[in-house]
């Protein structure tokens, strides 16, 4: 069954002069369309498309038993357009781009704070995997259920720590195979990432794949939080209420860091 795309629920950047490489861009759990990203990296080259994944029209109403085909399809149009295709997903979007980029070819991954498993989320008071597969949830780790938040906003980063610790037979089952991902992998985290624990999730990718002896570039900022701030960017408002770490200036500093590595795996000269 196919997954398309409602013309409101995403947004194409066609770059002047191409460069061969076409981006599938993937938000978090904010549900945003990534315009100012999109533009961006258009403006550098490549063709680009955001797009939202979940509360648009026809789709799952929250990330809960959202299809990978959804993105693979999205991947398979573009690949009419390019002869390289790269998928950058942040948040659940990286988990999202990892997840899919594990399950079909890609040329490349750009994941910022990405995690290493994954999640389960919730609709309708049915709790399940994020992610479907031929039409199945895909292992998925659930959440500690004493955990409670010590902060307003409240940091999550605690409870998906304790989470991993809690479910460790769940964790495993739920690891995103990123051996199995054979384009070019950039990871993006920032050290003070209040919604999880995304620097550990990315040493904990980056060894998964060199026991595979593959290759994974990484880029932190110890000050840096969950929102990555790429030259040229204005800081995100909106999105779940949460406390997110970092700094504009901290951001900002991780994505001056990371942007020469974007655009080398984007072949963007």
């Amino acid at each position: 069954m196919p997954h398309p795309i409602a013309p409101q629920d995403r947004h194409d950047a066609i770059p002047a002069d191409p460069t061969g490489t076409a981006v599938l861009l993937v938000a978090g759990s904010s549900g945003r369309v990534e315009v100012e990203r999109a533009e961006l990296l258009a403006a550098h080259g490549a063709r680009v498309r955001a797009i939202r994944w979940f509360g648009g029209e026809g789709q799952r109403p929250a990330p809960h038993e959202v299809p990978i085909e959804l993105f693979a399809e999205q991947l398979d149009l573009l690949r009419d357009e390019a002869g390289r295709v790269v998928i950058f997903g942040t948040s659940f979007g990286a988990e999202a781009a990892l997840t899919t980029a594990s399950l079909v070819p890609v040329s490349g991954v750009i994941a910022v704070a990405p995690s290493s498993v994954v999640w389960a989320g919730a609709a309708d008071g049915t709790w399940s995997s994020h992610w479907t597969h031929d039409a199945r949830p895909l292992p998925a780790v659930g959440f500690d259920p004493d955990w409670t938040p010590d902060s307003d906003p409240p940091s999550y980063r605690s409870l998906y720590a304790s989470s991993m610790r809690r479910f460790p037979e769940d964790a495993a089952a739920a690891r995103i195979r990123v051996e199995d991902v054979a384009g070019d992998v950039l990871l993006i985290a920032g050290g003070d990432d209040q919604v999880w624990p995304a620097v550990d999730f990315t040493r904990s990718i980056e060894r998964d794949r060199a026991d595979a002896g593959l290759r994974t570039t990484v880029v932190t900022h110890p000050d840096a939080g969950h929102r990555l701030l790429l030259p040229g960017e204005e800081p995100a408002a909106g999105g779940v209420r949460m406390a997110r770490g970092g700094t504009p200036e901290a951001d900002a500093a991780l994505g001056t860091a990371a942007w020469p590595e974007v655009l080398r795996l984007l072949e963007i000269p």
